[in-house]
């Protein structure tokens, strides 16, 4: 059986009644019923940025679990692991090129803030055919062409994959372009950290950096996340992780957090393959019977997500608010998608549930084209325009104004215009289409 060191200790210091005379505040009491397992970096509790034990012992039982050269934990999402994966490329890029990111430009908000502290350039990477605003398809031969033109390889090529919609790169195929041109790549898989079980995982397929939000998609409490390194990766990446993560990360994790992706490996140990194969037999077949019943469901999506686009006359919105009447609450809704998130721990009579409030679709598939994604001009850098004095307008009064702060709603928070870009016409249709209202400019 896989041990459980930092629950094991936390539960350990509960029963032995110590006098807690050290943080939090609650000392152990209070109405929640957890706060007695919650605790700080007291002796024997190790330190997350410093770990040489429980905390050690237990992120390498995770390493073991994945596959992965190293991996180390984060209480603080993905968002802390995006942040220190992109720090690392940067800090161990080839002596004498840029900074510089390629990208797929449907990254998480979290890219553009890291972007502004660590004061990098980016080359977008656009897909090639019309894609909503949480798709960026990029194909093996896009990214040919646009590490050929370069003067230097990037830091790294960074990806969003499975993306919100469920979409998913063909990430073995661009491992190794990014690796015949000399960089890394890194793979935001912050909604696919079940997928090695399945042989999917970004890990498996060549990714060199990785980060996955834990809490996503496993029995692991809001926060918990791992940033992963390849063991084909430098071994400076793994050399440097703790002190990536706590560059950019607070003196006081969670050890709820903590202790929840300690007792996830063992639950990952002991038969949650078999478990999650079930779940995803499970969940294809409600993908069948929508789709007798007339609805559309994208083919090609992660196997734990099931994204129906809404018919002629109906808006994802709506479907979201019918399966909210029916007991049921998606994952994200806009005017083209509903997406809904299963995992071993929904019980069958969930999915059944979203079939029944769903019922039979009559429409025909809509004839909306996905709007383009907008190509603003780049005036200054992510860093200059985060920094600069900010004043919010109307989104509509914004038209030629550059962006300061990306506005984004959360899900998905994929940022419409990035900060240092001017705002066009383009992204004056996309803040109308997805409700955005206001947008924040430099001065």
């Amino acid at each position: 059986m896989m041990d459980t060191p930092i629950a094991d200790f936390v539960r350990a210091y509960d029963k032995s009644r110590t006098a807690r005379l050290h943080m939090p505040g609650h000392k152990g009491r209070g109405p929640l019923g957890c706060e007695r397992w919650d605790i700080t970096e007291i002796a024997g509790a190790d330190a997350l940025y410093e770990a040489e034990g429980i905390i050690a012992r237990s992120e390498a039982n995770a390493g073991g679990l994945f596959g992965s050269d190293r991996t180390f934990y984060s209480t603080e999402g993905s968002s802390q692991c995006i942040r220190a994966m992109l720090y690392l490329a940067l800090q161990h890029r080839p002596a004498g090129t840029p900074p510089v990111i390629a990208a797929a430009r449907n990254v998480h908000k979290a890219y553009v803030y890291a972007a502004a502290l660590l004061d990098f350039e980016t080359v977008w990477l656009w897909p090639e055919a019309d894609s909503p605003l949480c798709g960026c398809p990029v194909s093996p031969e896009t990214l040919e062409r646009t590490l050929s033109a370069l003067d230097a390889p990037p830091a790294a090529v960074y990806l969003t994959s499975p993306d919100y919609l469920g979409g998913m790169a063909d990430i073995a195929a661009l491992a190794a372009v990014c690796h015949r041109h000399g960089t890394l790549l890194a793979v935001d898989n912050a909604h696919g950290a079940y997928l090695h079980w399945l042989g999917r995982h970004p890990l498996d397929l060549g990714a060199d950096l990785c980060c996955d939000s834990a809490h996503k998609t496993l029995p692991v409490l809001t926060g918990g996340a791992y940033l992963h390194v390849g063991k084909d990766a430098p071994a400076a990446l793994w050399r440097d992780g703790k002190a990536a993560l706590a560059l950019f990360g607070s003196t006081s994790p969670s050890y709820l957090t903590l202790a929840s992706l300690d007792l996830c490996n063992r639950r990952l140990a002991e038969g949650y393959g078999a478990e999650l194969r079930r779940c995803v037999r499970d969940l294809d077949g409600l993908r069948r019977t929508l789709r007798d019943r007339g609805w559309q469901v994208l083919p090609g999506t992660d196997p734990l997500r099931l994204t129906l686009a809404a018919p002629e006359g109906l808006t994802g919105l709506e479907l979201a608010d019918r399966l909210r009447r029916g007991g049921v609450e998606c994952e994200y809704a806009d005017p083209e998608f509903t997406v809904l998130m299963a995992t071993p721990d929904n019980a069958p009579e969930d999915l059944d549930r979203v079939a029944e409030a769903l019922g039979e679709n009559t429409a025909p598939p809509s004839r909306r084209l996905p709007l383009p994604p907008a190509r603003g001009e780049r005036v200054c850098s992510v860093r200059q325009a985060l920094f600069a004095p900010h004043r919010t307008v109307a989104a509509a009064e914004s038209l030629g104004r550059v962006c300061g702060a990306p506005t984004v709603a959360c899900p998905p928070a994929i940022p419409i215009a990035v900060s240092g870009e001017r705002i066009g016409p383009e992204a004056l249709a996309l803040f109308a289409h997805y409700g955005v209202e206001t947008v924040d400019i430099l001065e």
